[in-house]
């Protein structure tokens, strides 16, 4: 591998561009499958995320006009622009297609799923099967770009198995010959999913190597990792994924807005929020199941007891969820948010 020069970087809180859309920021919110939706975006952008993306949306789903696609993973809240919408799938006039739709929805960017490791999604030869067939990878973003008129980036993995470079030599190709307005970068195998350290050192070597931006995920668990990563990459910009979950004040550290940890009264606040907006979103009966695999990540902080956190997961009742946390922490001035509109 040739030596690597090493550039000053901006710091994180300066803005930089997306194939012409303005970021306020390099900390971003990686796209989280079966977690992303808009509130779950708007709170990373209430906290100082620069850019939020979905979680991946079928483009199959929006080609055929799934009625829960449209209404609840293609729900954008006002406050949440810019926003990034990604999509995956394999046929590339489907993939024009349900860009077009999600341009028509508000997205700012679009975003395609290259580096998914999950069996259901590699099956239809989407996700990180592409990394092994780049004619494919390079129709569909060019169909995305075409179908939508926006700015079309692409997220991936460093290669299918330890030692395989087949997503950074498919990154080099998206950006010098699909015309990718930034790469995401993970720079570790499929194989391996979350395990092992992130090869920050490859991650510099593509953004030496492509003129757009490169946005560096994976290993991003807290403010000193993302930095790290951030110094070590010479990445454009930072993408936080799990390290955010249940921890939106994360972007706050980044951002330069927070020394210290939130306060046990904040958490409480915040999760409250979460509640409010998840019932919201999907009506109370189905919020108090989905909001099950949300209360792990509050109710460490919060330091409840775990009688507490036992009965949170068994809970099918918003009201007695509610209570249970409220007690946790003195009464505070509830957070709001506008609700979103209906598509």
């Amino acid at each position: 591998m040739r030596e690597i020069s090493k550039k000053a970087q901006p710091p994180l809180t300066s803005p930089f561009s997306i194939g012409g859309v303005r970021i306020e920021n390099r900390v971003l919110l990686a796209p989280l499958a079966g977690i992303g939706n808009w509130f779950v975006r708007l709170q990373a952008k209430r906290h100082g995320a620069g850019l939020a993306v979905s979680e991946m949306i079928s483009s199959f789903g929006l080609h055929y006009r799934n009625e829960r696609t449209l209404r609840e993973l293609m729900r954008i809240h006002p406050d949440e622009h810019p926003v990034s919408v990604q999509l995956f799938g394999h046929d590339p006039e489907v993939m024009r297609s349900g860009a077009a739709i999600a341009a028509e929805a508000g997205a700012d960017l679009i975003d395609i799923n290259m580096g998914c490791p999950v069996r259901k999604v590699r099956k239809t030869g989407a996700g990180v099967e592409l990394l092994a067939d780049h004619e494919l990878a390079l129709a569909l973003l060019r169909g995305a770009r075409e179908g939508s008129g926006l700015p079309v980036t692409a997220k991936l993995r460093s290669g299918l198995r330890p030692g395989d470079h087949s997503g950074f030599e498919l990154a080099v190709r998206l950006a010098e010959e699909g015309g990718a307005a930034a790469i995401g970068f993970h720079p570790r195998a499929a194989t391996i999913k979350h395990k092992g350290s992130p090869d920050y050192a490859l991650t510099r070597e593509l953004v030496e190597r492509i003129e757009a931006p490169v946005i560096v995920s994976g290993g991003l668990d807290d403010a000193e990792s993302a930095r790290r990563a951030y110094s070590e990459s010479g990445a454009a910009a930072v993408m936080l994924a799990r390290g955010a979950l249940g921890n939106p004040w994360l972007f706050e550290q980044l951002t330069g807005k927070r020394t210290e940890p939130p306060s046990r009264e904040e958490v409480v606040a915040e999760l409250l929020w979460t509640i409010d907006r998840a019932e919201e979103h999907l009506g109370p009966d189905r919020a108090a199941r989905y909001l099950r695999k949300f209360y792990p990540w509050y109710v460490e902080a919060i330091g409840a007891p775990e009688a507490v956190a036992q009965e949170l997961q068994r809970s099918a009742d918003l009201a007695r969820a509610r209570q249970l946390i409220g007690a946790q922490a003195p009464a505070q001035k509830p957070l709001s948010a506008e609700p979103a509109p209906s598509l």
